[in-house]
């Protein structure tokens, strides 16, 4: 070979790999399966991991109930500000949406809680809640710093989402059904399918767990007033005891599940709120009792509903008092079943898997607790799972609604980049998949 053409050899040697190494920088350069990996490497960097974990603790020491988030939404619209990130705001009371990427169609969407629950905080740490009786005791605090990540992953990666992703975060899902007012507020109306996740201690740093079909269960709430009359301990005979009767209608609500419902048809009635008297010899006029019951088909739920207000009624009657019940439904309205829908499923499957392997999903069983992310399905296809916490080295970690509930801070990055992933894959797999598909709505 002459001189000039092994020159000529080597420069275009060296135009290959100089293009190669530039189209590395693209999520999609190695295909689709790259897109996790590349994002969860980005969520890991150090400036990247430490900005979330000071926003996590910033939501977490100021804590705010079903739709007074008004300090948490601030923090959010700020760092979006800072993303240059467009949003909406106020969307269902505190909610605030914020649209990553073309403007136009397709949309998908992800969704993040941001309320707390009424609790007293008792994990003695340095950025313990600031608020008496108000705790993020379920990972709403976490939920909302993974999705402004999956945000600023998506920010630094909006020239190559086909579709716009909206970021949704919502108020109030402790009871207050603040996705259903998200759907009503009619900004998800074209949206191809949502994403949701929860972080879990029952799985370990690393693992995702999730089903097809039914996840979670319909919910409802019930509280009671059951009336009598009033009068000293030591002379039942000239009252009429409200405390007797309550508790044999607590005793008769148990079985409706245990007697009346099919075993093989999951269902739940607890009665957690117990209320009358003040006084060791007084028998009270009245007293209230409340709770909440659960199942995994509207048939079933219909059922438990009727059978709640008769036992009470009926009960009370029994023992010579009157009850009247109230569902609550204005307050907390009832949650659906949380139902994955199937093909959804096997995307986020295939999506885990590519970031974290296949061996660390872990096929969930139904569970008797209950999501208002389930609103967002009867409108849309949805999925909802979720992303582990456990730290193996150290001693089992409370579970949700306990006042010693922690975060393992180490998963920030893997639900952010589990967010960011999903959105983009999904975006680009629908254009893959269906490049001449027409959409309702064409732009923002």
């Amino acid at each position: 070979m002459s001189f000039c053409k092994w020159v000529s050899f080597v420069l275009i040697i060296h135009l290959l790999n100089s293009c190669q190494i530039s189209s590395s920088s693209s999520l999609t350069s190695n295909g689709f399966s790259q897109i996790p990996p590349k994002f969860l490497a980005l969520a890991k960097r150090d400036d990247f991991f430490d900005w979330m974990v000071g926003i996590r603790r910033k939501i977490h020491e100021n804590p705010e109930l079903g739709y007074e988030e008004v300090e948490t939404s601030r923090l959010v619209r700020t760092e979006l500000e800072k993303m240059g990130v467009s949003y909406k705001y106020p969307v269902a009371v505190t909610g605030v949406i914020g649209y990553v990427g073309t403007g136009q169609a397709p949309f998908v969407a992800l969704r993040a809680d941001m309320d707390a629950l009424a609790m007293q905080e008792m994990v003695e740490w340095e950025h313990k809640s600031k608020v008496p009786g108000k705790m993020h005791a379920c990972g709403h605090d976490a939920h909302t710093t993974m999705l402004l990540g999956a945000a600023k992953l998506l920010k630094e990666h909006q020239d190559e989402l086909q579709g716009t992703v909206i970021l949704v975060f919502q108020p109030a899902e402790e009871g207050g059904g603040g996705a259903k007012k998200i759907v009503e507020a009619g900004v998800l109306k074209d949206v191809s399918a949502i994403f949701g996740l929860h972080v879990t201690n029952q799985l370990s740093l690393g693992q995702v767990s999730s089903r097809e079909g039914p996840l979670l269960a319909g919910s409802g709430f019930f509280e009671a007033k059951i009336s009598g009359k009033g009068g000293h301990a030591a002379l039942p005979q000239h009252a009429i005891d409200p405390i007797l009767a309550a508790s044999n209608v607590i005793v008769s609500l148990q079985h409706l599940v245990s007697r009346e419902a099919d075993p093989l048809d999951s269902q739940v009635v607890t009665v957690a709120k117990f209320e009358g008297g003040g006084a060791f010899n007084v028998i009270p006029d009245s007293v209230t009792i409340g709770g909440t019951f659960r199942a995994f088909s509207t048939k079933s739920f219909t059922q438990l509903k009727k059978r709640i207000e008769q036992v009470i009624t009926r009960q009370a009657s029994v023992h010579m008092c009157n009850a009247t019940v109230d569902f609550l439904e204005e307050e907390k309205p009832f949650f659906p079943p949380t139902v994955n829908h199937k093909d959804l499923h096997m995307f986020f499957k295939n999506v885990s898997g590519d970031m974290l392997g296949t061996q660390n999903y872990v096929e969930m069983q139904p569970l008797m607790g209950s999501e208002d992310f389930s609103f967002y399905q009867q409108s849309m296809p949805g999925h909802f799972s979720f992303v582990g916490m456990q730290n193996e080295a150290h001693s089992p970690m409370a579970s949700p609604h306990s006042p010693y509930f922690e975060v393992n801070e180490e998963l920030l990055p893997y639900g952010a980049s589990l967010h960011a992933s999903m959105a983009t894959r999904y975006l680009l797999d629908l254009k893959t998949s269906s490049p001449n598909k027409s959409y309702q709505k064409d732009e923002l």
